[in-house]
């Protein structure tokens, strides 16, 4: 009797473990917006669902490190649903950075005023069956920090500032 349960076990785990699954992958950070105390930088997840019908998402985890410091980290809870049959799904992933964390990190700003950084996300839907399965995502770049003449006229190439 214990042969044979062990046999529909891994039966079940095979098919489980070769069942489509969703897929997802993460933009790049870029900047968002500025307040009075902090910056907001954002990635988009972009998720592709192989099943007729919605899966819904329990939360989204994530971690924003930069000069190798964590500088924001935080979950959204129930960001929706991931739509069905192909569709991609993009979801906003936003983070907060005070600007006491960012006077921290001027040594690697140096002359081009960009911030090196690595965003971990993990987003956990709910499968039938299976239950909760967490996608880890990671992506890591450098994302240029604006300046004052970015918001008070615009922002000039080096040519058209040299022509004027």
């Amino acid at each position: 009797m214990a042969g044979l349960m062990d046999k529909a076990k891994g039966f079940v785990a095979d098919k489980i473990a070769h069942m489509p699954k969703p897929e997802a992958s993460l933009d790049k950070v870029s900047f968002k917006n500025m307040t009075r105390d902090s910056i907001t930088v954002h990635s988009n997840v972009n998720v592709t669902n192989p099943y007729s019908h919605r899966i819904p998402i329990c939360d989204i985890t994530f971690s924003l490190k930069c000069g190798g410091k964590e500088v924001a980290s935080g979950t959204i809870p129930d960001p929706g649903w991931i739509e069905d049959s192909g569709e991609v799904t993009k979801l906003e992933v936003p983070a907060k950075v005070p600007y006491n964390v960012l006077i921290t990190l001027m040594k690697d700003l140096g002359r081009d005023w960009d911030i090196d950084y690595e965003l971990h996300v993990g987003l956990t839907i709910d499968l039938p069956v299976i239950g909760n399965f967490t996608i880890p995502l990671d992506t890591a770049g450098e994302f240029k920090l604006p300046t004052i003449g970015d918001f008070f006229g615009g922002s000039k190439t080096e040519e058209e500032a040299a022509t004027t």
